[in-house]
């Protein structure tokens, strides 16, 4: 697939200038800091130093007095209250922390996670009852509720109250809970509008632990879990976002719970030590972990099963249990990859009829089966667009609805593309990348009509060609172990703070270019980048999927390369190279 090479601007001079004097580092490093907004010795400071006791004040954010209150009353009256949260890590990372600390200050507390398939996402009807029936008087909604008006309404007649934590965009009306926290609200003054569903249950215990004046340090132990959250929602890695994931990694590092330390054991991520109360890797574990290897063994229960498991997982304190809850994840998480793969080959495949036909969008991708299954079909819209650079929907059917998720291409809001069709849907939600929503089997077509409309007035032919984002053009010789001691850094990586993508150009392979690959699958280019000159010591390379430059590149051709700088560790070996993203030669 071809993509686009944007290089970004370099930084004016005079703030390179004297940034490089003040850090003592070079200019291309000063430039990729400045390109961030970082433009001072003190915001410099602040990036590579992130400081805990700066994190803002929870009473800041909207409705944060009034959940307090409520929950102050309930442990005064030993109330029982209900941890209430989506099935998805977000979800699932959100009520372990609430519920984890609640319970060390309230013994009447429980948890609740939804049914993907009986009740489907966010507050329900279901949840609801079970609360009432087990004699809750208070529910917290994490990751979910902005937009249960109906719910909460039904909540209120029954004597529940709930206090709504969630991150989400709110729809035109807001539910009328007894709290809500939702820092996108218009009218919510909280500074920092981009935190997950977890980051806000975590402000709430936050502001908890500062009413029951304990040491804020209490809080802290559950950063683990926001990071994850933060990893695996994919929101953005600025701000207090950068914070609470520098110190969650740091969390994860140093100490991690037993349940995320079977994880990544089992990923392949070896320990030096049994499971016990401290543990050490062999590397460390980075915000790219979580996003690869975590978050989808987490996610895997609620596809697959039930996410109740996932947070049971997350809270034990049991050796025994652990590894009990962590084999039976793992095996839903083989189920769910099984899924999964054959999913996209059937989607892929009848994409790849369309494509032959007349009339279809070519700058939407729908597909409907009702025999899919509910749980993977987000993961397979992230699939069919690696395929198929553009928005993309995939339904299926259960308990009488359609039900399906939405991915999206840089550029263009999807939530917003959904929102047009709102009239035509029973519920939806999202982010502007990722949504989902249910219809009923009736509007399925004018669906697809509108939701192709939409994309065809609001999407540019250039949107649909993968777009790679450069930082920055280095040389062969700028590349060693002192200027990536500097680059690392930067982490954590994520959204508005991307892993620097470089240039490199006219190089050539040393003589030694081969294919590699599993299982007799020879995909990837190994080979070494130099300049023809020779400048620099040759940095050893590797370009996944790119088998197809092989006879090029073996005959001495000259290309450039965009790629990130990374170390690999072999066999207890840990050296530069570079991952290679996309490769053009000279014609």
């Amino acid at each position: 697939m071809e993509k686009r090479w944007v290089i970004k601007k370099v930084a004016d001079n005079k703030i390179i200038e004297p940034l490089s004097k003040a850090l003592n580092i070079n200019h291309k490093l000063a430039n990729l800091l400045a390109q961030r907004g970082i433009k001072s010795y003190q915001t410099a400071k602040s990036f590579f130093r992130p400081e805990i006791s700066k994190l803002h004040d929870p009473f800041l954010m909207k409705g944060m007095d009034k959940a307090i209150n409520r929950l102050e009353k309930a442990r005064e009256n030993g109330e029982k209250i209900l941890v209430y949260g989506d099935y998805d890590v977000d979800g699932t990372t959100a009520v372990s922390i609430v519920y984890s600390f609640l319970k060390g200050t309230h013994k009447l507390v429980d948890f609740y996670i939804p049914d993907r398939y009986n009740e489907g996402y966010g507050i329900s009807f279901k949840g609801i009852d079970y609360a009432v029936s087990e004699g809750h008087t208070l529910m917290i909604s994490l990751d979910c509720g902005i937009k249960a008006v109906e719910k909460v309404e039904y909540a209120n007649k029954k004597g529940l109250d709930i206090i709504i934590c969630d991150h989400h965009r709110p729809g035109d009306k807001i539910p009328e809970a007894i709290a809500v926290l939702d820092p996108k609200q218009n009218d919510c003054n909280y500074p920092f509008k981009e935190l997950s569903g977890a980051g806000v249950g975590f402000k709430l215990i936050q502001a908890l632990a500062a009413r029951f004046e304990m040491p804020p340090e209490t809080t802290y132990a559950f950063l683990d879990l926001v990071a994850i959250s933060i990893a695996a929602d994919m929101v953005a890695i600025v701000g207090e976002n950068r914070t609470l994931s520098y110190f969650g990694l740091e969390n994860l590092n140093m100490s991690p719970r037993i349940g995320i330390t079977y994880l990544l054991n089992s990923a392949g991520i070896k320990k030096r030590t049994s499971l016990g109360p401290t543990h050490y890797f062999d590397r460390k574990i980075t915000i790219t972990d979580l996003v690869f290897l975590i978050g989808p063994k987490i996610n895997a229960a609620g596809r697959i099963d039930s996410a109740t498991d996932s947070v049971r997982l997350l809270i034990s304190n049991n050796k025994g249990h652990t590894i009990r809850l962590g084999n039976q994840i793992n095996e839903l998480n083989l189920t769910r990859r099984k899924l999964d793969t054959n999913i996209t080959r059937e989607a892929l495949q009848m994409l790849a009829n369309r494509e032959s036909g007349n009339g279809v969008s070519k700058k939407a991708s729908i597909v409907y089966n009702a025999n899919w299954h509910k749980g993977v079909v987000g993961i397979v819209a992230s699939r069919l667009i690696d395929n198929y650079y553009r928005p993309t929907v995939v339904l299926t059917r259960a308990d009488g609805l359609i039900t399906g998720s939405a991915r999206s291409v840089k550029g263009f809001d999807v939530y917003n593309a959904i929102e047009s069709t709102s009239h035509l849907l029973e519920n939806f939600g999202g982010h502007t990348y990722a949504a989902g929503m249910s219809l009923k089997p009736e509007n399925l077509e004018s669906f697809i009509t509108e939701f192709n409309k939409y994309t065809e007035e609001n999407i540019t032919q250039e949107m649909l060609i993968p777009e790679i984002e450069i930082d920055t053009e280095l040389f062969i010789s700028d590349i060693n172990y002192k200027f990536y001691k500097i680059l690392r850094q930067f982490a954590p990586f994520g959204p508005g703070n991307m892993s620097p993508v470089f240039l490199t150009k006219n190089v050539i392979d040393t003589g030694y270019v081969k294919l590699v690959g599993k299982n007799d699958e020879s995909k990837h280019l190994k080979f070494s980048a130099v300049h023809p000159d020779r400048t620099g010591n040759p940095v050893p390379s590797i370009a996944f999927n790119q088998a197809r430059h092989f006879k090029k590149m073996k005959e001495g051709k000259i290309f450039d390369i965009c790629y990130h700088i990374e170390e690999n560790f072999w066999l207890g070996n840990t050296t530069l190279q570079l991952r290679v993203l996309d490769i053009k030669f000279h014609d």
